[in-house]
């Protein structure tokens, strides 16, 4: 859930048309244009994202610009980079490319979040500073709805979806399945986005593109990824300048305000 490291390593004088690393919100391609490297960045969310490109080898090699250096995507975009001229005697490089979804530094403004489960009967279990896994800066202010198997995810508040995956179906207390959660990603107008996780195995009912509106069914709440049992894990988050940061929010249920705080 948070950013992602793609790595790209490649001799100059190897017979290389192009040399592409994917996985997670960012693409990083490199393409060989007569005898120079040029290092493009795809993104592939339906919102914007930030990307840092830098090097841990660039040897042999002129550089076109100053690394590392940083730009934000725009949705579904691919962007130049950076442009690498070997010297006559050849060069090594080994480029590295960060991805955080969203605008950096955007303000979030004071909305009250509503109940994105289609159930009456839910329990709250972690809340904001949940010790089992709500520790982290992404999710230190997120929240467990507990619910059936099942249930109906709604979406909390209008946006537009950034990223959706469907695709897990393990569970489980396994650290390792922390990034295996099925999710969907809505990017609100005031740049801040909802995380809804751990939803069922083919039960997301949303693309990156589509326009969600308040109480809409995106998906149906399970246990896939890191998790003890059927729940929806909710956040709100913003791009804190290359890193994942949940912020603390309202919601209301139908008996009022929840009590989020732990």
């Amino acid at each position: 859930m948070n950013a992602v490291r793609l790595l790209a390593l490649a001799l100059t004088l190897a017979p290389l048309a192009a040399l592409a690393q994917s996985g997670g919100p960012a693409d990083l391609v490199v393409v060989r244009q007569g005898q120079d490297l040029v290092a493009f960045a795809h993104n592939r969310l339906g919102g914007p994202v930030e990307v840092e490109l830098s090097a841990t080898e660039l040897s042999g090699m002129s550089a076109d610009a100053v690394l590392p250096l940083r730009r934000v995507l725009p949705a579904n975009q691919t962007v130049p980079l950076l442009r690498l001229t070997p010297s006559a005697s050849g060069g090594r490089h080994a480029l590295q490319l960060d991805a955080t979804p969203g605008e950096p530094h955007r303000v979030a403004r004071d909305v009250v979040y509503s109940l994105p489960v289609d159930e009456v009967r839910f329990e709250l279990g972690q809340g904001f500073h949940g010790g089992f896994s709500h520790q982290d800066e992404a999710n230190r202010f997120a929240v467990d709805l507990i619910v059936a198997e099942g249930t109906p995810v709604l979406a909390a508040r209008n946006g537009v979806v950034m990223q959706a995956t469907s695709g897990f179906r393990e569970g489980g207390t396994d650290p390792s399945l922390a990034d295996r959660a099925n999710q969907v990603r809505v990017l609100h107008e005031d740049g801040s986005m909802a995380l809804y996780a751990h939803l069922q195995e083919g039960a997301v009912y949303v693309r990156p593109g589509d326009k969600v509106t308040l109480g809409q069914v995106i998906g149906r709440a399970g246990s896939t990824g890191y998790s003890t049992g059927p729940h929806l894990h909710f956040a709100v988050q913003l791009n804190g300048g290359m890193r994942l940061v949940s912020i603390p929010f309202r919601m209301i249920g139908p008996d009022g305000y929840l009590p989020l705080r732990q």
